[in-house]
């Protein structure tokens, strides 16, 4: 019998690559997961690793059990969601994950309406790049998250996850009217390895030019403080830019940006994950998107 314990290990070494990424990410030891690894070829009665030095890679059997691990596991999250759903309503705690701008103008909304719709649910709340959601998820650290995606990036795809659209917001260029106009002028971008400095780049690149950006930071209101102080243009979404500083001038571009609800696939008919994307859905109506 396959131990699905097991099976987890070997899904997050085929996602994370290396035997001390996966016991960092589920806070083993780089011992424990490669014994808890050799008792699942054991288990499975061929070779699953290929060990060179220190290198590990999967064999075409380890491959395999990956994608039969996978649907083992989402039975596990549909069978979890269907016994909560037994029990009653949502209650208990429910880790959920956001960028800033979601938690600052919509997750308060949201979180008053869990409160006052359920209140044995105890939402957490943690900040989070969307870069960072799949390994949050998948490694259980995070129940829900909210994340987003931008045109020119395409979406990074995880077949132990699903998503739900919430809204798309467009995007802002501040004082300049496009793109191409602000081809001489220095940029404003949030730190290289995020979303938004990746579609920023983008954007400029698909204008014919490689934007030169003197600032990195992360929180919009400092970005849009900074272009109101003449230190450059910037790309802002329409949440991030509801109540502009004096002395931007905000242009809309035919670019979005889209925020979705990510969580565990099988999960997403867990009563306090449904209870929390219809919170979102309430909080989102009266924004002017």
């Amino acid at each position: 019998m396959l131990d699905p314990r097991k099976l987890r290990l070997l899904r997050e070494l085929a996602q994370r690559g290396t035997i001390a990424a996966v016991a960092e990410a589920l806070t083993f030891t780089p011992s424990a997961v490669s014994q808890q690894l050799s008792a699942l070829e054991r288990e499975a009665g061929l070779p699953l690793l290929e060990r060179t030095g220190r290198t590990v890679t999967l064999t075409p059997a380890g491959n395999l059990l990956v994608e039969h691990a996978q649907a083992v596991l989402e039975q596990l999250e549909r069978a979890s969601a269907a016994l909560a759903a037994a029990s009653g309503g949502p209650a208990g705690p429910l880790r959920i994950g956001a960028f800033p701008t979601a938690a600052r103008v919509l997750l308060p909304v949201a979180l008053a309406e869990l409160a006052q719709a359920h209140p044995a649910l105890e939402p957490m709340v943690s900040e989070i790049d969307p870069a960072d959601v799949s390994a949050a998820l998948r490694a259980g650290e995070l129940d829900l998250a909210l994340v987003h995606e931008y045109d020119f990036v395409p979406p990074v795809t995880d077949a132990s996850l699903e998503t739900e659209s919430l809204f798309t917001e467009v995007m802002y260029l501040t004082n300049r009217s496009s793109v191409a106009e602000a081809r001489e002028d220095p940029w404003i971008t949030n730190k290289p390895g995020t979303l938004c400095h990746t579609m920023a780049i983008r954007a400029c690149q698909a204008s014919g030019f490689e934007p030169r950006v003197r600032h990195h930071i992360d929180d919009f209101d400092t970005i849009l403080a900074f272009a109101a102080a003449g230190q450059g243009v910037a790309l802002v979404p329409r949440l991030a830019a509801l109540s502009p500083p004096q002395g931007v001038r905000l242009a809309p571009l035919p670019l979005g940006r889209r925020t979705l609800a990510a969580f565990r696939r099988g999960n997403g008919e867990h009563p306090a994950i449904r209870a929390a994307v219809a919170a979102f859905h309430t909080a989102i109506t009266p924004l002017p998107l």
